[in-house]
């Protein structure tokens, strides 16, 4: 039988990609920084191949050495998903989610999914992390995250997504502003530079483009807030108008404010909230036992489109 490489040594080689660091690679590995190097050394030995190019003072990992770290995460991500499909033989709903979400969801809706969880499945741990839509399809291609809430549509290609309900948009601006504004809202009308989006990398700015229909750049601000609680605060300022979710306005993001909510003109824009996980998984079941779960409890009934 041929001598196969040591799923330990793929993980050292795996994380020291991650860190391009010995020292945080060995600390985050909980060994020691020789350990590791002999661990990668033992793995380039039995496969006979140099993966990575040292000198006293750097390294590099070379071509070979890229390909296999890119292989041993699909190796280390898949015996993960077999460990979990043996522990939760017969019991979907158990053990821990690797869960993560986006900035413009997790405020409003996390907290409910957590509060489901231990009322419903109490045997189902869920690890949270926030970041952004790009940062957290990485880290599901990686093994490093089980499943995404994400705000669709955006390129799932490799995973599966299943929708589990819409967020409406809604248009704020200041109630001494809004007296001036006729309804329906013509945005061609607004002054320039009058509304307030995220920073390019949220989604939801491309979708409140897109869903809004702002085709007119010259409307748009050239400031870019980093969250949604900014934009908040920069249209109570009277500075001009935002478009918010409904997610968010449900739960309070306009408190304390002298905003006011209108509906921007034509089909209701929104977005979709979906569910995203690997195709390859083994816990498929359980991921789709929660997000019928959220389509039935979390998410209004009249917003979800098939």
């Amino acid at each position: 039988m041929k001598s196969l490489p040591s799923l330990k040594n793929l993980y050292y080689l795996t994380n020291l990609h991650q860190e391009q660091n010995f020292n945080r690679a060995a600390k985050l590995c909980f060994v020691s920084q020789s350990t590791l190097s002999s661990g990668i050394q033992n793995l380039e030995e039995q496969l006979g191949y140099q993966l990575i190019e040292r000198d006293h003072k750097s390294f590099m990992f070379t071509a070979i050495g890229e390909e296999v770290v890119e292989r041993a995460r699909n190796i280390l991500t898949d015996v993960d998903d077999l460990v979990e499909l043996v522990k939760n033989q017969g019991a979907p709903m158990t053990g821990e989610i690797r869960l993560g979400c986006i900035p413009t969801i997790a405020p409003f809706l996390l907290s409910r999914v957590v509060k489901l969880c231990q009322k419903d499945y109490p045997l189902l741990s869920l690890l949270l992390k926030e970041d952004t839509t790009e940062r957290l399809l990485d880290a599901l291609a990686k093994g490093e995250l089980d499943l995404l809430i994400l705000a669709l549509p955006v390129d799932t290609s490799g995973f599966h997504s299943m929708k589990v309900g819409i967020d409406l948009f809604k248009m704020v601006m200041h109630r001494d502003l809004s007296h001036d504004v006729i309804q329906p809202i013509d945005y061609q009308s607004m002054p320039d530079e009058s509304i307030f989006l995220l920073q390019a990398e949220h989604c939801i700015t491309g979708h409140a483009i897109t869903a809004c229909q702002l085709s007119n750049s010259a409307k748009i601000n050239p400031f870019a807030a980093t969250s949604l609680h900014t934009l908040v605060q920069m249209v109570d300022s009277k500075l001009g108008t935002t478009f918010l979710p409904q997610m968010a306005i449900d739960a309070g993001i306009l408190n304390d404010t002298e905003l006011k909510v209108i509906d921007p003109p034509g089909e209701a824009p929104y977005r979709e909230i979906g569910l995203v996980w690997r195709q390859t998984t083994s816990r498929i079941s359980t991921f789709r036992t929660l997000g019928l779960a959220m389509q039935q409890k979390l998410m209004p009934q009249a917003m979800i489109k098939p």
